[in-house]
């Protein structure tokens, strides 16, 4: 049992380090493969993917269409023993559709509860931005509250509970901008891109007989989930360290370039996912690096440039150019 392992006092070394072989990243580590046997050349994106897991936050896939953002999810919802639903958001998609509702039963002359797929411990909302505004916010409280409240009866969601989304850019036809208030609730954002020439050529000849995605098996169970979620809020995050991310984040709000800084809950997705990162590699402590690793990926949604631009590609660009800049001014905690 993955108890074992992350009480164990033989699983830490000295200095702070978790022992592969014993401890928590081994079994992160074959959660990992398990992924990336389907999604090739991508470890840095399969890797904050579990950021976003363990963190207990929600993941947004954003990119153009056939790069692999719905195959991400799939192979992450097979390698976890957790329950699964796909939602494929369209304009005419209402929020009964995502959350469910109550309906009348001639028999017993009461109102059945019908659940929507939300009740489910992996989320999948794919093209999350074809849906209209109205049936977006149907997640705002699942994402925020791990609830949904219907009739003003509230109902808890199954734990874990993650929402990975994915949207096409906005310059495609037929999509609704997700507004601030949805961005926000996000843990991280994250962009897959292209694959290279010879990471092409695996995935054609992984595809020539049979789908790998048919192939994934369950290497964590959903109480291995929920420990390794536990572990994460154990993970040392040392006082002056703390100071560096405050600074990053007060930055974004005296910056002149942006209208709109990180919020409280963007600080803390900060917070968490670098404690998520340190465990995923091994440590019980975080250092800079997990900070500086994560701060667009975590930030660059939540932040809105003071630009004339229209494209949400350009805008993106100058969100993430603005806080990289922002870290450069940063003085590194040693």
């Amino acid at each position: 049992m993955i108890r074992n392992w992350l009480t164990s006092e033989s699983g830490i070394a000295a200095s702070g380090k978790i022992e592969p072989e014993t401890g928590s990243a081994a079994k992160i580590g074959e959660l990992q493969a398990a992924i990336e046997r389907v999604i090739k050349g991508k470890s840095e994106t399969v890797k904050f993917a579990l950021i976003a897991l363990l963190a207990k936050g929600h993941l947004l896939i954003e990119d153009v269409p056939g790069i692999g953002k719905t195959t991400l999810a799939n192979a992450l919802s097979r390698a976890l023993e957790l329950s699964f639903q796909r939602i494929q958001f369209t304009s005419d998609l209402l929020p009964s559709d995502v959350i469910g509702l109550s309906i009348f039963n001639q028999q017993s002359g009461d109102f059945d509860w019908k659940a929507g797929p939300i009740f489910s411990n992996i989320v999948l909302a794919d093209e999350i931005n074809r849906a209209t505004p109205k049936t977006q916010s149907a997640l705002l409280e699942a994402m925020a509250e791990e609830q949904v409240t219907v009739e003003g009866v509230s109902r808890r969601l199954p734990l874990p509970f993650m929402v990975v989304a994915t949207q096409n850019p906005a310059e495609h036809h037929g999509t609704y901008p997700l507004p601030e208030s949805q961005l926000d609730r996000f843990m991280l954002r994250l962009h897959i891109g292209y694959p290279d020439l010879a990471d092409e050529r695996k995935i054609l000849r992984d595809r020539e007989t049979t789908n790998p995605l048919e192939h994934v098996r369950p290497v964590m169970s959903q109480a291995d989930v929920l420990e390794l979620q536990e572990r994460v809020g154990e993970v040392r995050f040392d006082d002056a360290l703390l100071d560096y991310l405050l600074q990053i984040v007060d930055a974004t709000r005296k910056s002149e370039t942006l209208e709109l800084g990180i919020s409280p809950r963007g600080t803390l997705a900060l917070f968490r996912s670098a404690q998520a990162l340190a465990l995923i590699e091994g440590r019980d402590f975080c250092i800079a690096d997990d900070i500086k690793r994560l701060v667009v990926p975590c930030f660059a949604h939540r932040i809105i440039v003071n630009s004339r631009t229209s494209g949400l590609r350009q805008r993106t660009r100058e969100a993430e150019q603005i806080l990289n800049d922002i870290l450069e001014k940063q003085v590194v905690p040693v």
